[in-house]
């Protein structure tokens, strides 16, 4: 197993978050040109660009409207807040004309990231589903790919179970149900739903955004393959799509891409949704799958390993039954794993939180 370790202490090094979209305190300046922009003061963040300002909706692409930099600019206010942040990119707070808010992600200058950007923009532009995050522009004016997004206002999953202020709403049983079955129903689409089949090839908790009401959107589609079925992956670790704790063993032995790494993925959040521990500690070097081994043997033991921050306020015949599809998700044979259609069948026979959903 050295050879494992070494490699997720190389991916750990490698991850990216998208860090949900939580609002930081201070502003950031964005470097273009040679020359760095001053962010606007405050007094000036109810400014948004006037309809004249923007491109022509018919120049767009796949129907996707297609921004200018300069709207960039004052869209973010000369980029003056920043929402979040991750290896390859920056997303800044979006204020547009009608009062709502946006996401605007730039990636950084690379050609790798350039192709990146492209690609999520390709596959953005044709998915449409209410726990995936919409694309609401993009603009390709310069080297750095800019996408414009719906602002998810609440952080993302993974802050969420991870949260050890007990002052803050602690996430609730029944809640954390209704994500996993929207982020299921969300995997479905792609894998099966849309005219093209999408692989999301980074499934984790910390790319599942909620809104005001805790209703999950799946977002960073940076890893995404659409149109295929399996792909032989090169050898370069620099390709290893998936991030740490989450990546499914078989496609780290065979570089084999399928529609079952997002089912193990999946798995692995499941399991996060249970027991309230991240899919992997760096500093422990321990997966989470290891440490819930056990329940995974016995499902009826994971009354044992639910997280304590519930104080016992979880449905134990549930808490068995998402144990068992975990354990499924998670078989090392990826053609003994269910499908997604399968999960989703399960939840709504045996998982009554979610069966009026």
């Amino acid at each position: 197993m050295g050879w494992f370790k070494s490699l997720i202490r190389y991916l750990s090094k490698k991850r990216r978050f998208l860090i949900g979209f939580k609002i930081k305190p201070k502003s950031k300046k964005l470097v273009s040109n040679g020359k760095q922009r001053r962010s606007f003061s405050e007094a000036n963040l109810a400014y948004a660009p006037e309809p004249k300002d923007l491109i022509p909706e018919e120049q767009s692409y796949n129907s996707v409207r297609r921004f200018r930099w300069t709207d960039i600019e004052k869209l973010t206010k000369n980029f003056s807040k920043v929402i979040g942040e991750g290896g390859y990119s920056t997303v800044y707070l979006a204020y547009f004309q009608d009062s709502s808010l946006g996401a605007i992600k730039i990636h950084l200058q690379s050609e790798r990231l350039r192709q990146v950007f492209k690609q999520e923009l390709e596959i953005l532009s044709h998915v449409q589903h209410d726990n995936i995050v919409k694309i609401l522009g993009f603009c390709d004016d310069r080297e750095q790919g800019v996408l414009v997004l719906e602002f998810v206002p609440n952080g993302n999953l993974h802050e969420k179970l991870q949260n050890q202020d007990r002052k803050k709403l602690i996430l609730p049983w029944n809640n954390r149900m209704l994500i996993a079955y929207q982020l299921a129903q969300a995997i479905e689409y792609l894998h099966v739903k849309c005219k093209l089949p999408v692989v999301h090839g980074d499934i984790k908790a910390s790319n599942v955004l909620l809104d005001d009401n805790l209703n999950g959107k799946l977002c960073d589609f940076g890893y995404a393959k659409m149109g295929f079925s399996s792909v032989v992956v090169p050898s370069s670790r620099n390709s290893i799509m998936g991030s740490p704790g989450y990546i499914d063993p078989h496609y780290l032995r065979t570089g084999i891409a399928s529609k079952k790494n997002d089912v193990y993925s999946f798995g692995v959040i499941v399991l996060e949704l249970i027991t309230g521990i991240e899919a992997f500690c760096t500093e422990r070097e321990k997966l989470l799958t290891t440490i819930a081994n056990p329940i995974l043997q016995d499902p009826e033991k994971v009354v044992e390993i639910v997280d304590s921050k519930l104080e016992g306020h979880f449905k134990d015949r549930e808490a068995i039954a998402m144990a068992s599809l975990a354990a499924s998700c998670l078989r090392q044979h990826a053609s003994l794993r269910p499908s997604m259609t399968d999960i989703l069948n399960t939840m709504r026979e045996h998982i009554p939180s979610v069966s009026l959903s």
